[in-house]
């Protein structure tokens, strides 16, 4: 007759123990195995070089050794050269557990780097969607503009990354803030031909012709588009615009107008599609320029003639 042992919890629980420690010690990255026996005979070590250590941790994902690093007087709040906090550092490596652990050691949530970025700058920018709405959920401001003055929306909006600009909506970001050259969120995704995302920011209130600080709109953008953006991404981008009553003829402060833009640019389809929803084709620019003299190319100027 077979007998059954039953073992008790606790032994159990011992039993496993070098198994489950040994697992956790195999979970963490080789390079932060190394930190760890390099900080293992605990050497005195100064403040700057603890710091040191927990930037390189936040940046490499090295939770268990960060803790040890704070424990051992790490500062949440200390900066590197750039004037960032290891919050930031963590944020733009998308280790979520790393910016949960700084956060409840008192990382300052909103501090800011020389540039002005904050760690949910440096998370939009770097497209860290979960780090992001782990900020945002603790209370991050969502308006703090990173450098040039950019704000964490703009870089959603310029990584085509729609969850983010939906959770920053949703946490009261405001997408017709402009940075320091004037641009706004909308005007980057209508550069890169991002049509949802154009979409999104139309869809909460930005006006189809805002203008930049060269009184660009986002039509313009898109008929100029980057040329990485795909071209049916394009058409539909400046469909979009159209449809949600763009001004086809308005002028930037050169007096190009969409039409003169995608000529110059040699977007052939842009061209088309502007003519067949009426663009005119005589105007000139400053320069007295119409949009056929600044062609780049046969297919453009047939389409004009």
């Amino acid at each position: 007759m077979r007998k059954w042992f039953f073992w008790p919890r606790a032994s159990i629980a011992l039993l496993l123990a070098p198994i489950i420690c040994f697992t956790a010690r195999a979970a963490e990255p080789p390079a932060c195995l190394e930190m760890e026996r390099a900080f293992a005979p605990k050497a005195e070590l100064s403040s700057l070089q603890l710091n040191a250590q927990l930037f390189r941790a936040a940046d490499l994902g090295c939770l268990r050794f960060a803790r040890t690093l704070l424990d051992a007087g790490g500062a949440v709040e200390a900066r590197d050269r750039e004037g960032a906090m290891p919050l930031a550092h963590a944020a733009r490596t998308g280790h979520l557990d790393l910016v949960r652990l700084l956060l409840a050691h008192g990382a300052p949530i909103d501090a800011r780097d020389l540039a002005g970025s904050s760690a949910l700058y440096t998370a939009a920018e770097n497209d860290r969607l979960a780090v992001m709405r782990e900020l945002l959920e603790k209370g991050a401001d969502p308006n703090l503009p990173g450098r040039s003055g950019v704000t964490p929306i703009a870089a959603a909006a310029f990584r085509d990354n729609g969850e983010a600009v939906a959770l920053l909506l949703a946490r009261g970001a405001d997408p017709k803030v402009a940075d320091k050259t004037g641009k706004t969120p909308i005007m980057y995704a209508a550069a890169l031909a991002f049509a949802p995302i154009v979409r999104q920011l139309l869809d909460a209130g930005v006006p189809a012709d805002e203008r930049d600080g060269n009184e660009l709109t986002a039509l313009m953008w898109a008929a100029g588009h980057a040329d990485n953006a795909g071209s049916a991404d394009a058409l539909a981008t400046v469909a979009l615009l159209l449809d949600r009553g763009a001004a086809i003829d308005a002028a930037d402060n050169r007096g190009r107008t969409a039409l003169m833009i995608a000529a110059e640019r040699g977007h052939p389809g842009i061209v088309d599609l502007l003519r067949a929803r009426g663009a005119a084709v005589e105007l000139r620019d400053k320069d007295g320029k119409t949009a056929l003299d600044l062609a780049a190319n046969d297919e453009v100027r047939e389409k004009l003639r």
